[in-house]
Protein backbone atom coordinates (compact mmCIF):
# COMPACT_ATOMS: atom_id res chain seq x y z
CA UNK A 1 0.00 0.00 0.00
CA UNK A 2 1.24 3.45 -0.83
CA UNK A 3 2.48 5.51 2.11
CA UNK A 4 0.46 8.72 2.30
CA UNK A 5 1.78 12.10 3.31
CA UNK A 6 -0.34 14.47 5.36
CA UNK A 7 -0.62 16.80 2.37
CA UNK A 8 -3.13 16.64 -0.46
CA UNK A 9 -2.50 16.72 -4.19
CA UNK A 10 -2.67 20.52 -4.27
CA UNK A 11 0.56 20.61 -2.27
CA UNK A 12 2.32 17.52 -3.60
CA UNK A 13 1.21 17.35 -7.23
CA UNK A 14 0.69 13.62 -6.68
CA UNK A 15 -2.68 12.01 -7.42
CA UNK A 16 -3.29 8.56 -6.02
CA UNK A 17 -4.43 5.80 -8.32
CA UNK A 18 -6.52 3.71 -5.94
CA UNK A 19 -7.26 1.15 -8.61
CA UNK A 20 -3.53 0.50 -8.96
CA UNK A 21 -3.06 0.45 -5.18
CA UNK A 22 -5.78 -2.19 -4.99
CA UNK A 23 -4.07 -4.38 -7.57
CA UNK A 24 -5.41 -3.45 -11.01
CA UNK A 25 -2.86 -2.92 -13.79
CA UNK A 26 -2.20 0.46 -15.36
CA UNK A 27 -3.16 -0.94 -18.75
CA UNK A 28 -6.58 -2.18 -17.66
CA UNK A 29 -7.24 1.00 -15.69
CA UNK A 30 -6.50 3.22 -18.67
CA UNK A 31 -8.54 1.00 -20.96
CA UNK A 32 -11.48 1.12 -18.56
CA UNK A 33 -11.31 4.92 -18.29
CA UNK A 34 -11.25 5.37 -22.05
CA UNK A 35 -14.03 2.84 -22.54
CA UNK A 36 -16.21 4.61 -19.96
CA UNK A 37 -15.76 7.95 -21.74
CA UNK A 38 -16.47 6.39 -25.13
CA UNK A 39 -19.64 4.67 -23.98
CA UNK A 40 -21.04 7.63 -22.07
CA UNK A 41 -20.28 10.19 -24.78
CA UNK A 42 -20.33 8.17 -28.01
CA UNK A 43 -21.98 4.84 -27.23
CA UNK A 44 -25.21 3.43 -28.62
CA UNK A 45 -28.58 5.11 -28.15
CA UNK A 46 -29.25 3.15 -24.97
CA UNK A 47 -25.97 4.24 -23.36
CA UNK A 48 -24.69 7.64 -24.45
CA UNK A 49 -25.84 10.94 -22.96
CA UNK A 50 -23.92 13.38 -25.22
CA UNK A 51 -25.32 14.71 -28.48
CA UNK A 52 -23.91 17.16 -31.01
CA UNK A 53 -26.54 19.55 -32.32
CA UNK A 54 -24.54 21.33 -35.03
CA UNK A 55 -20.97 21.95 -36.11
CA UNK A 56 -20.21 24.11 -33.06
CA UNK A 57 -22.21 22.76 -30.14
CA UNK A 58 -23.18 19.73 -28.11
CA UNK A 59 -25.17 18.92 -24.99
CA UNK A 60 -25.66 16.28 -22.32
CA UNK A 61 -29.23 15.01 -22.11
CA UNK A 62 -30.97 14.11 -18.87
CA UNK A 63 -32.41 10.93 -20.34
CA UNK A 64 -34.92 10.50 -17.52
CA UNK A 65 -36.47 13.93 -17.98
CA UNK A 66 -35.53 14.64 -21.61
CA UNK A 67 -34.05 18.03 -20.84
CA UNK A 68 -30.63 19.66 -20.71
CA UNK A 69 -29.50 20.79 -17.27
CA UNK A 70 -26.72 23.04 -16.02
CA UNK A 71 -25.77 20.16 -13.74
CA UNK A 72 -24.98 17.87 -16.66
CA UNK A 73 -23.48 20.55 -18.88
CA UNK A 74 -21.07 21.69 -16.20
CA UNK A 75 -20.24 18.07 -15.40
CA UNK A 76 -19.54 17.39 -19.05
CA UNK A 77 -17.17 20.35 -19.20
CA UNK A 78 -15.28 19.12 -16.14
CA UNK A 79 -15.00 15.62 -17.61
CA UNK A 80 -13.78 17.01 -20.93
CA UNK A 81 -11.08 19.24 -19.45
CA UNK A 82 -9.82 16.43 -17.24
CA UNK A 83 -9.46 14.16 -20.27
CA UNK A 84 -8.06 16.86 -22.59
CA UNK A 85 -11.10 16.83 -24.88
CA UNK A 86 -11.06 20.48 -25.91
CA UNK A 87 -13.44 20.08 -28.85
CA UNK A 88 -16.13 18.54 -26.62
CA UNK A 89 -15.53 21.15 -23.91
CA UNK A 90 -15.93 24.02 -26.36
CA UNK A 91 -19.05 22.51 -27.90
CA UNK A 92 -20.73 22.15 -24.50
CA UNK A 93 -19.70 25.64 -23.42
CA UNK A 94 -20.94 27.16 -26.70
CA UNK A 95 -24.35 25.49 -26.29
CA UNK A 96 -24.51 26.54 -22.65
CA UNK A 97 -23.64 30.18 -23.26
CA UNK A 98 -25.91 30.44 -26.29
CA UNK A 99 -28.99 28.80 -24.79
CA UNK A 100 -28.79 28.82 -21.00
CA UNK A 101 -27.16 32.14 -20.13
CA UNK A 102 -29.59 34.82 -18.97
CA UNK A 103 -28.83 38.42 -19.94
CA UNK A 104 -31.84 40.15 -18.41
CA UNK A 105 -34.27 39.88 -15.56
CA UNK A 106 -33.85 38.82 -11.96
CA UNK A 107 -31.28 36.14 -12.80
CA UNK A 108 -29.17 37.97 -15.35
CA UNK A 109 -25.62 36.64 -15.19
CA UNK A 110 -26.74 33.13 -14.23
CA UNK A 111 -27.70 30.10 -16.33
CA UNK A 112 -31.22 28.69 -16.74
CA UNK A 113 -31.07 25.32 -15.02
CA UNK A 114 -33.21 23.46 -17.58
CA UNK A 115 -33.65 23.74 -21.35
CA UNK A 116 -35.19 21.65 -24.08
CA UNK A 117 -32.73 19.92 -26.41
CA UNK A 118 -33.55 22.57 -29.04
CA UNK A 119 -32.27 25.25 -26.63
CA UNK A 120 -35.62 26.63 -25.48
CA UNK A 121 -35.56 27.49 -21.78
CA UNK A 122 -37.86 25.43 -19.57
CA UNK A 123 -37.29 27.77 -16.64
CA UNK A 124 -35.63 31.08 -15.92
CA UNK A 125 -34.12 30.15 -12.59
CA UNK A 126 -30.58 28.87 -11.93
CA UNK A 127 -29.21 26.00 -9.84
CA UNK A 128 -25.97 26.90 -8.05
CA UNK A 129 -24.33 23.49 -8.43
CA UNK A 130 -24.09 24.20 -12.15
CA UNK A 131 -22.49 27.61 -11.66
CA UNK A 132 -19.76 26.34 -9.35
CA UNK A 133 -18.83 23.51 -11.72
CA UNK A 134 -18.89 25.88 -14.71
CA UNK A 135 -16.50 28.24 -12.95
CA UNK A 136 -13.88 25.67 -12.00
CA UNK A 137 -14.08 23.86 -15.34
CA UNK A 138 -13.50 27.20 -17.08
CA UNK A 139 -10.47 27.97 -14.90
CA UNK A 140 -9.03 24.54 -15.62
CA UNK A 141 -9.62 25.03 -19.35
CA UNK A 142 -7.80 28.36 -19.22
CA UNK A 143 -4.86 26.81 -17.41
CA UNK A 144 -4.68 23.72 -19.60
CA UNK A 145 -5.35 25.19 -23.04
CA UNK A 146 -5.09 28.96 -22.72
CA UNK A 147 -7.78 31.59 -23.24
CA UNK A 148 -9.24 32.37 -26.66
CA UNK A 149 -11.77 34.75 -28.12
CA UNK A 150 -15.14 35.18 -26.44
CA UNK A 151 -16.86 32.97 -25.34
CA UNK A 152 -13.67 30.91 -25.05
CA UNK A 153 -11.95 33.50 -22.86
CA UNK A 154 -12.39 30.93 -20.14
CA UNK A 155 -10.79 32.66 -17.15
CA UNK A 156 -12.62 35.95 -17.69
CA UNK A 157 -15.90 34.06 -17.97
CA UNK A 158 -15.18 32.21 -14.72
CA UNK A 159 -14.27 35.35 -12.78
CA UNK A 160 -17.37 37.20 -13.94
CA UNK A 161 -19.61 34.27 -13.06
CA UNK A 162 -18.17 33.98 -9.56
CA UNK A 163 -18.52 37.72 -9.05
CA UNK A 164 -22.19 37.55 -10.00
CA UNK A 165 -22.73 34.58 -7.71
CA UNK A 166 -21.73 36.49 -4.60
CA UNK A 167 -22.52 40.13 -5.46
CA UNK A 168 -25.97 39.93 -7.03
CA UNK A 169 -28.52 41.55 -4.77
CA UNK A 170 -26.19 44.26 -3.50
CA UNK A 171 -27.98 46.70 -5.81
CA UNK A 172 -31.42 45.10 -5.49
CA UNK A 173 -30.79 43.35 -8.80
CA UNK A 174 -31.50 39.79 -7.76
CA UNK A 175 -30.22 37.27 -5.26
CA UNK A 176 -26.72 35.92 -4.58
CA UNK A 177 -26.07 32.18 -4.75
CA UNK A 178 -24.14 32.20 -1.48
CA UNK A 179 -25.50 33.70 1.71
CA UNK A 180 -23.23 36.73 2.27
CA UNK A 181 -23.23 36.34 6.05
CA UNK A 182 -22.62 32.65 6.67
CA UNK A 183 -20.89 32.01 3.30
CA UNK A 184 -23.03 28.91 2.62
CA UNK A 185 -24.27 28.02 -0.85
CA UNK A 186 -28.06 28.12 -1.27
CA UNK A 187 -30.25 25.52 -2.93
CA UNK A 188 -31.45 28.27 -5.29
CA UNK A 189 -30.75 32.00 -4.95
CA UNK A 190 -34.21 32.97 -3.62
CA UNK A 191 -34.21 30.62 -0.62
CA UNK A 192 -32.35 30.54 2.68
CA UNK A 193 -31.46 26.88 3.01
CA UNK A 194 -28.90 24.65 1.39
CA UNK A 195 -28.22 21.32 -0.29
CA UNK A 196 -25.30 19.50 1.37
CA UNK A 197 -24.26 17.97 -1.95
CA UNK A 198 -23.63 21.45 -3.37
CA UNK A 199 -20.82 22.07 -0.87
CA UNK A 200 -17.46 21.90 -2.66
CA UNK A 201 -14.82 23.39 -0.34
CA UNK A 202 -12.06 22.05 -2.59
CA UNK A 203 -13.46 24.22 -5.40
CA UNK A 204 -13.67 27.26 -3.15
CA UNK A 205 -10.02 26.88 -2.13
CA UNK A 206 -9.15 27.32 -5.81
CA UNK A 207 -11.60 30.17 -6.32
CA UNK A 208 -9.74 31.87 -3.45
CA UNK A 209 -6.67 31.83 -5.70
CA UNK A 210 -8.17 32.72 -9.07
CA UNK A 211 -11.37 34.77 -8.56
CA UNK A 212 -11.29 38.56 -8.70
CA UNK A 213 -8.83 39.72 -6.00
CA UNK A 214 -11.51 41.45 -3.96
CA UNK A 215 -13.54 38.22 -3.80
CA UNK A 216 -10.76 35.86 -2.73
CA UNK A 217 -11.22 36.26 1.04
CA UNK A 218 -14.90 35.34 0.61
CA UNK A 219 -14.03 32.06 -1.08
CA UNK A 220 -11.43 31.16 1.53
CA UNK A 221 -14.05 31.65 4.23
CA UNK A 222 -16.60 29.70 2.18
CA UNK A 223 -14.26 26.70 2.09
CA UNK A 224 -14.02 26.62 5.88
CA UNK A 225 -17.73 27.19 6.40
CA UNK A 226 -18.69 24.43 3.97
CA UNK A 227 -16.42 21.91 5.68
CA UNK A 228 -18.00 22.83 8.99
CA UNK A 229 -21.50 22.67 7.50
CA UNK A 230 -21.02 19.12 6.25
CA UNK A 231 -20.17 18.02 9.78
CA UNK A 232 -23.52 19.22 11.09
CA UNK A 233 -25.65 18.10 8.13
CA UNK A 234 -24.33 14.51 7.88
CA UNK A 235 -25.79 12.14 10.46
CA UNK A 236 -23.23 11.41 13.22
CA UNK A 237 -23.76 7.64 13.10
CA UNK A 238 -24.79 6.69 9.56
CA UNK A 239 -22.97 9.45 7.68
CA UNK A 240 -26.09 10.01 5.55
CA UNK A 241 -26.96 13.57 4.48
CA UNK A 242 -30.37 14.92 3.47
CA UNK A 243 -31.01 16.38 0.05
CA UNK A 244 -32.02 19.74 1.55
CA UNK A 245 -30.90 21.10 4.91
CA UNK A 246 -31.30 24.32 6.86
CA UNK A 247 -28.27 26.41 7.72
CA UNK A 248 -28.07 24.74 11.15
CA UNK A 249 -27.65 21.38 9.41
CA UNK A 250 -31.06 19.95 10.24
CA UNK A 251 -32.95 18.28 7.38
CA UNK A 252 -35.40 20.48 5.48
CA UNK A 253 -38.33 18.20 4.73
CA UNK A 254 -40.83 20.92 3.84
CA UNK A 255 -41.11 19.52 0.30
CA UNK A 256 -40.09 15.92 1.01
CA UNK A 257 -36.36 16.37 0.43
CA UNK A 258 -35.15 15.98 4.00
CA UNK A 259 -33.91 12.43 3.44
CA UNK A 260 -30.99 10.60 1.86
CA UNK A 261 -31.80 10.29 -1.84
CA UNK A 262 -30.37 11.14 -5.24
CA UNK A 263 -28.76 14.55 -4.56
CA UNK A 264 -27.27 13.27 -1.32
CA UNK A 265 -25.13 10.65 -3.03
CA UNK A 266 -22.70 13.32 -4.16
CA UNK A 267 -21.64 14.21 -0.61
CA UNK A 268 -19.47 11.09 -0.36
CA UNK A 269 -17.77 11.88 -3.67
CA UNK A 270 -17.19 15.50 -2.73
CA UNK A 271 -15.65 14.58 0.62
CA UNK A 272 -13.37 12.07 -1.07
CA UNK A 273 -12.11 14.57 -3.63
CA UNK A 274 -11.66 17.36 -1.07
CA UNK A 275 -9.54 15.02 1.02
CA UNK A 276 -7.49 13.96 -1.98
CA UNK A 277 -6.84 17.53 -3.11
CA UNK A 278 -6.38 19.33 0.22
CA UNK A 279 -6.50 16.85 3.13
CA UNK A 280 -7.53 19.59 5.55
CA UNK A 281 -9.96 17.69 7.76
CA UNK A 282 -9.54 14.26 9.44
CA UNK A 283 -13.31 14.16 9.94
CA UNK A 284 -13.61 13.35 6.26
CA UNK A 285 -11.98 9.97 6.87
CA UNK A 286 -14.45 9.22 9.66
CA UNK A 287 -17.34 10.28 7.42
CA UNK A 288 -16.19 8.08 4.53
CA UNK A 289 -15.89 5.10 6.87
CA UNK A 290 -19.42 5.65 8.18
CA UNK A 291 -21.16 5.90 4.84
CA UNK A 292 -19.28 2.93 3.37
CA UNK A 293 -20.13 0.91 6.48
CA UNK A 294 -23.81 1.80 6.17
CA UNK A 295 -23.98 0.27 2.68
CA UNK A 296 -21.60 -2.63 3.29
CA UNK A 297 -24.39 -5.10 4.11
CA UNK A 298 -26.82 -3.88 1.44
CA UNK A 299 -27.19 -5.17 -2.11
CA UNK A 300 -27.38 -2.53 -4.87
CA UNK A 301 -30.66 -3.90 -6.17
CA UNK A 302 -32.15 -3.15 -2.75
CA UNK A 303 -30.82 0.40 -2.27
CA UNK A 304 -33.63 2.72 -1.14
CA UNK A 305 -34.50 6.19 0.01
CA UNK A 306 -33.44 6.48 3.66
CA UNK A 307 -34.02 8.77 6.57
CA UNK A 308 -30.66 10.11 7.58
CA UNK A 309 -30.75 7.92 10.70
CA UNK A 310 -30.78 4.92 8.37
CA UNK A 311 -34.46 3.96 8.45
CA UNK A 312 -35.45 2.70 5.01
CA UNK A 313 -38.45 3.74 2.93
CA UNK A 314 -40.16 1.36 0.53
CA UNK A 315 -39.09 3.61 -2.36
CA UNK A 316 -36.14 2.17 -4.26
CA UNK A 317 -33.12 4.19 -5.32
CA UNK A 318 -33.52 5.72 -8.76
CA UNK A 319 -29.76 5.75 -9.28
CA UNK A 320 -28.06 2.72 -7.69
CA UNK A 321 -25.08 2.91 -10.06
CA UNK A 322 -24.55 6.51 -9.05
CA UNK A 323 -24.61 5.51 -5.38
CA UNK A 324 -22.09 2.73 -5.98
CA UNK A 325 -19.89 5.25 -7.76
CA UNK A 326 -19.92 7.92 -5.07
CA UNK A 327 -19.41 5.47 -2.22
CA UNK A 328 -16.35 4.20 -4.05
CA UNK A 329 -15.03 7.74 -4.55
CA UNK A 330 -15.24 8.25 -0.79
CA UNK A 331 -12.35 5.78 -0.54
CA UNK A 332 -10.04 8.66 -1.46
CA UNK A 333 -10.55 9.82 2.13
CA UNK A 334 -10.10 6.37 3.67
CA UNK A 335 -7.79 4.31 1.49
CA UNK A 336 -7.10 1.86 4.33
CA UNK A 337 -10.61 2.03 5.76
CA UNK A 338 -12.53 -1.13 6.68
CA UNK A 339 -14.81 -0.97 3.64
CA UNK A 340 -12.75 1.06 1.17
CA UNK A 341 -11.43 -1.78 -0.96
CA UNK A 342 -14.78 -3.55 -1.22
CA UNK A 343 -16.49 -0.28 -2.18
CA UNK A 344 -13.98 0.29 -4.97
CA UNK A 345 -14.18 -3.31 -6.13
CA UNK A 346 -17.98 -3.13 -6.29
CA UNK A 347 -17.64 -0.05 -8.46
CA UNK A 348 -15.01 -1.68 -10.69
CA UNK A 349 -17.31 -4.64 -11.23
CA UNK A 350 -20.28 -2.42 -12.11
CA UNK A 351 -20.73 -1.43 -15.79
CA UNK A 352 -21.97 1.95 -16.97
CA UNK A 353 -25.75 2.14 -16.77
CA UNK A 354 -27.98 1.78 -19.79
CA UNK A 355 -31.64 2.70 -20.23
CA UNK A 356 -33.85 5.64 -19.40
CA UNK A 357 -32.34 6.62 -16.04
CA UNK A 358 -28.68 6.42 -17.10
CA UNK A 359 -27.79 10.14 -17.19
CA UNK A 360 -27.20 10.92 -13.50
CA UNK A 361 -25.67 7.52 -12.74
CA UNK A 362 -23.18 7.76 -15.56
CA UNK A 363 -22.12 11.31 -14.72
CA UNK A 364 -21.22 10.14 -11.22
CA UNK A 365 -19.70 6.99 -12.68
CA UNK A 366 -17.26 8.87 -14.90
CA UNK A 367 -16.26 11.24 -12.10
CA UNK A 368 -15.47 8.26 -9.90
CA UNK A 369 -13.54 6.58 -12.69
CA UNK A 370 -11.47 9.76 -13.09
CA UNK A 371 -10.89 10.23 -9.37
CA UNK A 372 -10.04 6.66 -8.47
CA UNK A 373 -7.57 6.39 -11.36
CA UNK A 374 -5.75 9.57 -10.34
CA UNK A 375 -7.13 11.57 -13.26
CA UNK A 376 -9.39 14.10 -11.49
CA UNK A 377 -6.74 16.78 -11.18
CA UNK A 378 -6.15 20.41 -10.30
CA UNK A 379 -4.95 22.25 -13.40
CA UNK A 380 -2.77 25.12 -12.25
CA UNK A 381 -1.87 28.20 -14.29
CA UNK A 382 1.14 27.73 -16.53
CA UNK A 383 4.15 29.68 -15.39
Amino acid sequence: MTTLTNKGSFYTGVYRNLFKEYGYSEEEIQARLEDSWDKIFYGDEDTKIYYESNEKSGYLLDTGNLDVRTEGMSYGMMMAVQLDKKDVFDRIWYWTKKNMYMTEGLHAGYFAWSCKPDGTKNAYGPAPDGEEFFALALFFASHRWGDGEEPYNYSAQARQLLSDCIHKGENNDGYPMWNPNNKLIKFVPEVEYSDPSYHLPHFYELFALWANPEDRPFWKEAAKESRDYLKISCHPETGLAPEYAFYDGTPNDEKGYGHFFSDSYRVAANIGLDYEWFREDPWQTEQADKIQAFFADKQPEDYRRYKIDGAAFEEKSLHPVGLISTNAMAALATVDGPHARESVELFWNTPVRTGVRRYYDNCLYLFSMLALSGNYRIWMPKE
